[in-house]
């Protein structure tokens, strides 16, 4: 495994094959993916902390959605990626779908987990809330964020059956910088959907019953919007399931990605 810093951007690089580049959400790093990573041992994989976010700092720039796909696509540049598969989870679904809909040339596919077009407006307001947490309390905002988040964004299952799961979303949210946290979720808050009409690469979607961010109904609403590509974007619903799916239903991610993948070339 190779470690790059590209504009500040720490990037992950492994393995041989075509390329697949995974983007991480709130609160995550590129160890969202690590447990999903034996489905893409045939391919090329980078994995990233988005500015803000796990080993990457926010430096003095404003965080946005429009900078992350910057940041992405810098990486892609600087590595000698012309053409990949995305795999993204919650916020870095956006992210890739940004890219899907406004740099085609680059995105081969998209395979999406807890996704979402945008935050509801409901949402906006909660994330911003919880962002001026992380940067009024610090290190102690963060456990509290953590505590509250493994329990609203994990299924009950999980956290009964995987503790080892539910601890590691604790353990990736607890230790995000404050600062770089409070910026990521205003980030978030001021999403704004891309032209996903546009994109015309092969699309999956994955979310769980129990998502709350991602719910299965607005997930298949989203695929709806999907109109562009070859063909309707799928939907695929794990049982038991929160937000957080490829942690706690690993199995079933690798499984979907390994029939989903090989059809994409």
């Amino acid at each position: 495994m190779a470690l790059h810093t590209i504009e500040s951007l720490a990037v992950e690089e492994e393995g041989q094959g075509d390329a697949i580049v995974c983007v991480h959400g709130l609160g995550g790093t590129s160890n969202t993916w690590a447990a999903v990573m034996p489905a893409l041992s045939r391919y090329r994989v980078i994995r990233v902390d988005l500015p803000g976010s796990g080993r990457s700092p926010g430096g003095t720039r404003p965080v946005s959605i429009a900078r992350m796909v910057d940041s992405v696509r810098a990486a892609c540049h600087h590595l000698g990626v012309g053409r990949a598969h995305f795999l993204g989870h919650s916020m870095g679904t956006i992210v890739c779908q940004h890219l899907a809909a406004d740099h085609p040339g680059l995105v081969r596919s998209l395979a999406l987990f807890g996704p979402l077009l945008a935050p509801p407006d409901a949402a906006r307001v909660n994330i911003r809330a919880r962002g001026a947490k992380a940067r009024s309390e610090g290190a102690a905002g963060m456990q509290a964020i953590a505590d509250t988040l493994v329990q609203a964004s994990t299924s009950a299952d999980t956290r009964e059956r995987s503790p080892a799961a539910a601890a590691f979303v604790r353990e990736s949210l607890m230790r995000q910088d404050p600062e770089g946290y409070a910026r990521t979720c205003e980030a978030l808050a001021d999403a704004r959907p891309a032209s996903v009409g546009n994109v015309t690469c092969g699309t999956l979607l994955v979310t769980g019953d129990e998502d709350v961010v991602a719910p299965p109904q607005s997930v298949r609403a989203m695929a709806e919007k999907f109109t562009g590509t070859r063909a309707a974007a799928a939907v695929v619903v794990f049982n038991r399931c929160g937000h957080w799916t490829p942690i706690e239903r690993p199995q079933e991610c690798m499984r979907e990605l390994s029939a989903f993948l090989p059809a994409q070339r």
